[in-house]
């Protein structure tokens, strides 16, 4: 058995990780407090590696740490890593990118979202990385209120509907962090617990 301590104070996180997690050998937590390291890093990779790094030093112990965010073709990737601090509340960031888009024809409106994972050891060397993404479109209207941040405008085609409206256990099921993160289970399994 393995208990890893996710680089976050954010239960909705922990939640969200545990839902996906199968596997009773690999224990989740966060760290209690206020959880907050500056994120310096020109990638999700890098933002994910300085955040478990910084949970490591804490806890000792294994640490995983994700960077996540929504990149719109049509604005050449952003908000990307600064998706969390595009505006100053979520709807502020929903309405920038929706005025951004405005005169965007739906075909152009592509758009990702990514998941970059980091795994550190009780020291804070790097031991595995995974990256996820799912593909869809920014919609022209916030639509559903299930799911969190940009969820409401991200649009899948193959669903037709928003992140939001799906069921909570389908969008854990397809969401880029469930992407980055059902790979970096495996390798836990077959190169930590084994």
């Amino acid at each position: 058995m393995i208990k890893i301590i996710l680089a976050t104070s954010n239960h909705h996180k922990l939640e969200e990780i545990n839902e996906i997690n199968k596997n009773p050998n690999i224990i989740f937590d966060v760290i209690n407090g206020n959880f907050n390291p500056d994120e310096t890093g020109k990638t999700f990779k890098e933002n994910a590696l300085i955040k478990a790094q910084e949970a490591a030093k804490i806890m000792k112990t294994f640490c995983l740490a994700d960077d996540s965010g929504l990149c719109v073709d049509a604005l050449e990737g952003q908000p990307g890593i600064y998706s969390a601090r595009y505006a100053a509340t979520q709807k502020e960031k929903i309405e920038k990118i929706l005025n951004e888009l405005k005169s965007v024809p739906y075909d152009y409106r592509t758009a990702h979202f990514t998941c970059s994972m980091a795994l550190v050891d009780k020291n804070g060397n790097p031991v595995h990385f995974e990256e996820g993404k799912v593909f869809g479109y920014i919609d022209d209207t916030p639509k559903g209120s299930n799911g969190f941040g940009y969820d409401p405008i991200f649009f899948l085609p193959e669903y037709n509907q928003t992140i939001a409206q799906l069921p909570v256990n389908i969008k854990n099921n397809i969401s880029h962090r469930a992407n980055a993160l059902k790979p970096m289970l495996k390798w836990i399994e077959e190169n930590i617990l084994n």
